[in-house]
């Protein structure tokens, strides 16, 4: 062919002449199969174990066995992955790495795995009181120790007062400012054995309601009262004030409408038998009555959450803070030793004897910095020195209850919340 590609052996190539003595033999093809003339058991079966792990679904387990594949990042990596860097001005590497091919060039797989995560997940209690508890959560993502922290702020719910019925106030302190006082009184009842209000429309039952009734009267002879959250009586048989528009309609023998209808009364329920409502501490001060003078009102009890009104939300707070580390880069001895455990205020440093009449620093209260960071401030020499690190996946989480729910319970609760979020989300998605 002129100027072509083909040639034959009578034609010339353009770039030269073929040499006829050259033997072409045909390439073995690629996807020939590669055969052995001999082959050990061990090989085969472990062949077929592989080909049992792949058929049975266990293909990536298998993959990340493997010798080749490495299952640690560097250690430099690993730090800046696992810790926050507390530097003198500010702290570094901040952010959470949840993109599983972000060590895919090192052969690591960063994928969040269930099995993983049941391993590694822990929590462990450190303090418990009435009132208190603080624990360890390790292992867990910063986003979802949020969000226990807002279910328990805003979304667990517990009792308090939404209605306040005045009869008669001749204080001075005027009826609106008493009604939000006795709202912010918190209410030891438990919500989990009352419905929502708006279950049942305008209909105020047993199921929904807790009645409370305060009748103070500062005498003439006295100067003055001080009226406390211990005067709050539990009526068990519900409102006894008349409402207001069943004055006139009320018959001579007829009983009178109240702002409830309880079918049976509250104390017959066992649930309240034992531990009736009340409200959890007897000494909130809510008014300073002069003599003579009058207060007679009832206040209604409802379930409500937190991110309605901050009444109804049931810690004082809750808060949590990642594991400080703190770790000495260079031995620190004498006269330095003495100067470090002084810069501290928290005492986390303590000093020992090594002998030879020489003195070492040594980290003695890790848990108890704050990172002020006094201790590398003072030159680069400092921060040489010492390393100020969190550890992202370590939580020291603290819930102080406002006394309506014990603070063990709180935190199941919103354990139940967000799994119930989550079954919500699955639903909606399949």
């Amino acid at each position: 062919m002129k100027g072509g590609t083909i040639i034959t052996k009578s034609k010339r190539h353009r770039f030269g002449t073929l040499n006829p003595k050259i033997n072409l033999k045909p390439f073995r093809s690629i996807s020939s199969p590669f055969i052995e003339t001999k082959r050990s058991t061990a090989k085969t079966s472990g062949m077929e174990e592989q080909k049992k792990k792949y058929e049975s679904g266990d293909a990536l387990d298998y993959i990340m066995n493997l010798e080749s594949v490495p299952s640690k990042l560097p250690q430099h990596l690993e730090l800046l992955k696992t810790r926050v860097l507390c530097n003198n001005d500010a702290p570094i590497h901040t952010d959470t790495i949840q993109y599983s091919g972000a060590y895919a060039a090192l052969g690591v797989d960063n994928s969040l795995r269930l099995d993983n995560f049941c391993e590694n997940f822990k929590v462990k209690v450190n303090r418990l009181t009435d009132d208190t508890i603080e624990f360890d959560m390790i292992g867990i993502d910063p986003a979802l120790a949020n969000a226990f922290r807002r279910i328990l702020i805003a979304e667990v719910p517990t009792m308090a007062i939404e209605r306040v019925y005045i009869a008669n106030n001749t204080s001075l302190i005027q009826d609106e400012v008493l009604a939000h006082r006795l709202g912010l009184i918190p209410i030891s009842a438990d919500p989990r054995l009352f419905e929502y209000p708006e279950n049942a429309g305008d209909e105020k039952n047993e199921k929904n309601t807790i009645v409370f009734k305060l009748h103070v009267q500062c005498p003439i002879n006295k100067e003055d009262k001080t009226l406390k959250s211990d005067e709050l009586e539990w009526l068990p048989n519900g409102s006894a004030l008349p409402a207001e528009d069943s004055k006139a309609k009320q018959n001579v023998d007829s009983k009178p409408k109240t702002f409830t209808s309880f079918s049976c009364s509250q104390d017959s329920l066992p649930e309240f038998s034992s531990n009736p409502p009340r409200p959890t501490y007897l000494d909130i001060k809510l008014a300073r009555l002069g003599a003579g003078q009058e207060i007679e009102l009832e206040a209604h009890a409802v379930k409500g959450l937190g991110k309605t009104h901050a009444k109804w939300s049931p810690v004082a707070t809750a808060w949590y803070r990642m594991l400080p580390e703190v770790v000495l880069l260079k031995d620190v001895e004498d006269k330095l030793a003495e100067e470090l455990k002084n810069k501290c205020p928290k005492d986390v440093f303590d000093i020992e004897d090594i002998g030879g009449g020489k003195r070492k620093a040594t980290v003695k209260n890790p848990r108890d910095c704050t990172l002020c960071r006094e201790c590398i401030r003072g030159g680069k020499e400092w921060e040489d020195r010492i390393s100020l690190r969190r550890v992202k996946d370590h939580f020291i989480f603290t819930i102080e209850s406002t006394g309506a729910l014990p603070p063990e319970v709180l935190f199941t609760e919103a354990v139940k919340i967000l799994e119930d979020k989550c079954e919500r989300v699955i639903a909606e998605l399949s």
